[in-house]
């Protein structure tokens, strides 16, 4: 595992889709897979270098970003997105040290952080997945990676993942910022002054959504979204086909887990509980997550909290890292250059799955992903 703040050549192939200014009209790069982009690099490099400007810098006004492409391929046994997906899963570091706090919500609800063992006035926000904890193993090496940095660490979990049913009919879902915002707010009262934000999957989608839909939030520096759903509807359709359903059905029984662990409560307000005939995503957010949290239906849940409509109001330094072969999603998730506001960053892979990217080291697998979100971090935080 590379835990250190720099980027392990396991080579997979990235791009950053970077502008030089934030002018209208100013030339960028528009992204339509990996393969057009060896031209633009080559230009933008030529560019960079008459220019004198050998780092890429990310600031409010000016932008300069440079299109980069690593050189290695992941090996022949990890290209495929399942075993990116299921092997990066599966492969746990050692359990990161935390301290446990729990705090109290606006409506009465509760909801528990996790404090890595670093402290100072700079942190870093992790944000999960679809029912992730900090048992999962993308959060587990993050936090590991940040605590042997001696970068302090808060993994937020959403109301009802800490493996204690939450208080209120209501939980969480792709589109909920109130809870993020009110823990930033709890962290600034503790004496926090910046924060990286920093989420995986739904968590991403929580995170790009809540920088574009506010106004500027100054103690946020800086932005990292992974394997982000920022279609929710494309993605729901996606999870219904080949293997990827066995993602979904995986799921699906947590979640339909935790409607029986609060059957009295949904059904004394006139919820179903039987959920054995509920087989897709969809299905499952028609009954429960769209009129539990206010929407009319699972589409007007999915068009109103996709995350790839606020990507162009966002004005914090975010960087996006997506997988072209991600098994969750398919290549109509992927935003046009249009849609990108001056400060949003986005990085493709040829492989990498579902929060993968998983390199094959001599004896143990490496992971590219930490170590570009330390990297990352360390420029803004």
């Amino acid at each position: 595992m590379s835990g250190s703040g720099e980027t392990a050549d396991v080579g997979l192939t990235q791009i950053s889709v970077i502008t030089k200014d934030s002018t209208p009209g100013g030339s960028r790069v528009a992204h339509t897979g990996l393969k057009p982009y060896t031209k633009a690099v080559a230009r933008q490099q030529d560019s960079l270098a008459e220019s004198d400007q050998s780092e890429p810098l990310l600031k409010t006004g000016q932008i300069t970003f440079m299109i980069s492409e690593c050189s290695f391929t992941p090996p022949w046994y990890l290209r495929n997105p399942h075993l990116q997906t299921i092997l990066a899963n599966i492969v746990h570091p050692p359990t990161p040290k935390v301290r446990l706090e729990t705090i109290y919500l606006s409506d009465g609800d509760q909801l528990q952080l996790a404090h890595g063992s670093a402290r100072g006035r700079h942190a870093v926000l992790i944000l999960h997945g679809l029912e992730g904890s900090l048992r999962s193993s993308y959060a587990q090496r993050l936090l590991h990676a940040l605590n042997r940095a001696q970068i302090p660490a808060v993994f937020m979990y959403f109301r009802g993942c800490d493996g204690q049913p939450n208080q209120k009919l209501r939980s969480y879902h792709s589109g909920e910022t109130g809870d993020l915002r009110e823990v930033i707010h709890h962290l600034r009262q503790q004496g926090v002054e910046r924060l990286a934000l920093v989420g995986y999957s739904l968590g991403g989608n929580v995170t790009l959504k809540y920088l574009g839909e506010d106004a500027i939030d100054d103690s946020v520096s800086c932005a990292i979204a992974v394997s982000v759903p920022m279609l929710l509807d494309e993605c729901a359709r996606r999870m219904n086909l080949g293997f990827s359903r066995l993602y979904q059905r995986v799921l699906l029984n947590r979640l339909k887990e935790k409607v029986q662990q609060k059957k009295h409560m949904l059904a004394n307000a006139g919820y179903p509980t039987e959920t054995s005939q509920i087989n897709t995503f969809e299905h499952f957010d028609d009954i429960y997550t769209a009129p539990l949290h206010g929407f009319d239906s699972a589409q007007h849940y999915y068009r109103s909290c996709s995350s790839r409509q606020f990507l162009g109001r966002i004005s914090t330094p975010t960087l996006i890292i997506q997988s072209l072969d991600d098994p969750f999603m398919t290549d109509a998730v992927i935003p046009t250059d249009e849609e990108l506001s001056a400060q949003v960053a986005l990085e493709l892979a040829d492989f990498g799955g579902h929060v993968g990217f998983l390199g094959g080291g001599k004896l143990l697998p490496q992971f590219w992903l930490e170590s570009r979100i330390l990297k990352q971090v360390r420029q803004f935080l």
